[in-house]
């Protein structure tokens, strides 16, 4: 079994009306996540808002979590920030509130080199002993963990994989052919899920499984045994993938959480909740995947 199963979901953080943090609607959150298919959930990551977020509150999202399905499920915290000292310090605290694993994002803004991005995650790692999962995504943060970077940092004995949101099926089958055995390459992407599976990625960190969780966990489950069952579901969820991206995330992924009925709110700025554009568009997409809106259809 991979470090934190095989479906993990990058969770939202629930917001009051006013923008204050709803501690409560991210326990039912992580709770109907657990609920549905997720072996495990990443708290205070990109879709978490978490550049938004104080220190205090991100504290506080991680040991709300953790005293909602820590005793049943993997909490991951996302403890990546653009200063090596902020990320060891929040390392330490995270690790301190009972989470079950560390995720370190590639430091944004700074755009470090590759000598600069290995001292970062080396010190960030040994900040604590639990497994760490690094976070690989330069579409939000300027720079990209080279995968001859990555290998030197699988060297370390708690770095026990990465989310891949590189979007290069290039770089990761490179990476896959030479990875220690137990260095996990999980899909940051839900659209590169099923070819990500296809060269040896053993899952994902999913936005679409807030709302098709059971979904995505078919996908991962059936792929070995029956690969066209597999693409089938990934056809049929594709336009909700998109439609989730239609706007800067998480946008358009709040919306379709309140369509069906989970805990959302607005997004904080500088981001801005979805226009009636993205919104049709994401109601069309879960309509698309069967997925039944607040009182409304059935699934298919």
């Amino acid at each position: 079994m991979p470090p934190f199963g095989r479906v993990l979901t990058a969770m939202a953080s629930p917001m009051h009306p006013d923008r204050s943090l709803d501690l409560d609607g991210a326990q039912r959150l992580a709770s109907h996540l657990v609920d549905h298919g997720n072996d495990g959930v990443v708290v205070c990551g990109t879709t978490g808002e978490s550049p938004t977020l104080s220190h205090g509150e991100t504290l506080d999202l991680f040991r709300a979590v953790v005293e909602a399905v820590g005793d049943r499920a993997a909490v991951v915290a996302g403890c990546g920030k653009n200063v090596t000292a902020a990320t060891v310090a929040l390392t330490r605290e995270a690790t301190a509130a009972g989470v079950s694993g560390i995720m370190h994002v590639t430091p944004y803004y700074n755009k470090p080199s590759q000598r600069g991005l290995l001292g970062h995650f080396t010190a960030a790692a040994a900040a604590t002993e639990l497994p760490v999962l690094l976070y690989n995504i330069p579409s939000r943060s300027a720079v990209e963990i080279a995968p001859e970077t990555l290998l030197r940092l699988a060297e370390i004995g708690n770095v026990v994989g990465v989310k891949d949101a590189v979007g290069d099926l290039v770089k990761t089958s490179w990476l896959l052919a030479r990875k220690p055995d137990d260095f996990a390459v999980y899909s940051g992407d839900d659209a590169t899920l099923l070819p990500m599976l296809a060269v040896g990625g053993v899952g994902v960190v999913s936005v679409a499984a807030h709302v098709a969780g059971d979904d995505v966990a078919a996908m991962v489950e059936v792929f070995g045994s029956d690969p066209a069952k597999a693409r089938e579901i990934h056809l049929r969820l594709g336009p909700l993938f998109a439609a989730l991206f239609a706007d800067t995330s998480p946008g358009p992924l709040k919306a379709a959480l309140r369509m069906v009925g989970l805990p959302a709110g607005p997004v904080r700025p500088p981001l801005a909740d979805a226009d009636e554009p993205v919104t049709t568009l994401v109601r069309e997409a879960l309509a698309t995947a069967g997925i039944p809106l607040a009182g409304g259809r059935a699934r298919r």
